[in-house]
């Protein structure tokens, strides 16, 4: 079990950045969705809990094959999918992620937001986290994977026209307003002797990617969400989600491929005739005894394939 905290700050408030989340992920699972993977939503609808009150609750399937390493990809079927389910009490939420084909898999994150800088130490109200499992990501300078960069995303040349925010500079955190920070506690757990140390660095090192990529579009995108009612971003995430769906379905078969009937043949032998009857062989068409000059009829020789 491997547990980090990540702390990832954004030229946001935490009011803002509610409509910004789910407008980001809305969007975000919509262009990594095609060619057999993407984001398919299972279910999306409100909860409640006696500690945080009310929520949303949200199920997914998250199609990323080709995303795994050549080494792991060997022991996984084709039609790979992890499973998502989010419990959002916003400004807190917990995400879990499992898969049925890797029973002892499974990663926890817990999300709380705060208007700061990144600078509480136990936001979670627990234990704290010890200083050297605490990272700061930095969506100005942190590098992400080339596939993922995009100019327009870029906040050094970023300018919102609504807010009038942007671009970020150098040391952006401790001089920019107004600022929100998202703390994420992660825990990783793969328990398969040999395997389980590659995987959990492999898995932390996506979700860093990930968290990085996406509190930067959250950001960049400002001016598509900013202003947007909590029942419009809503509106558009149902829509998203209908389209990213209908993709998916149709792009992946989850029903295994039926067995190919074997090529070869054999040959069996049959003389007696209850035999023959049951096998739908008509014994009238068989030489009668007669006109054999064996009083021994010879064996009626079948091809068939084994079942």
């Amino acid at each position: 079990m491997l547990t980090k905290e990540y702390r990832i700050c954004m030229p946001l408030t935490v009011d803002e950045y509610k409509i910004g989340q789910l407008y980001m992920i809305s969007k975000h699972s919509r262009e990594q969705s095609g060619g057999g993977e993407g984001v398919e939503v299972i279910r999306n609808e409100p909860c409640t809990d006696h500690k945080h009150g009310a929520g949303q609750i949200t199920e997914k399937r998250i199609f990323l094959n080709s995303k795994l390493p050549t080494w792991m990809s060997k022991f996984v079927p084709m039609a790979f999918y992890i499973t998502e389910t989010a419990w959002n009490f916003y400004p807190y939420t917990i995400t879990e992620y499992s898969c049925s084909f890797l029973p002892r898999f499974n990663v926890r994150i817990e999300t709380h937001f705060e208007n700061d800088n990144g600078c509480s130490e136990n936001v979670f109200g627990d234990d704290p986290t010890p200083k050297n499992s605490v990272c700061f990501l930095d969506i100005l300078s942190d590098p992400i994977p080339d596939k993922h960069y995009k100019k327009s995303e870029d906040l050094r040349h970023w300018v919102s026209k609504k807010t009038g925010r942007g671009p970020l500079v150098d040391d952006w955190r401790n001089s920019t307003t107004p600022i929100m920070c998202s703390y994420k506690r992660v825990t990783c757990t793969f328990e398969v002797y040999g395997f389980q140390g590659r995987t959990e660095d492999f898995i932390h090192r996506n979700i860093r990617d990930i968290l990085l990529v996406g509190h930067r579009q959250a950001v960049a995108w400002i001016d598509e969400w900013h202003g947007m009612t909590i029942e419009q971003v809503r509106e558009y995430e149902r829509k998203q989600q209908e389209e990213t769906n209908c993709q998916i379905k149709s792009e992946i078969s989850t029903d295994p491929a039926p067995p190919k009937r074997p090529s070869y043949t054999r040959s069996i032998s049959v003389t007696d005739e209850s035999s023959l009857k049951k096998m739908g062989v008509k014994t009238e068409d068989m030489l009668d005894s007669s006109s054999s000059p064996s009083s021994v009829k010879s064996p009626l020789r079948l091809n068939s394939t084994p079942e």
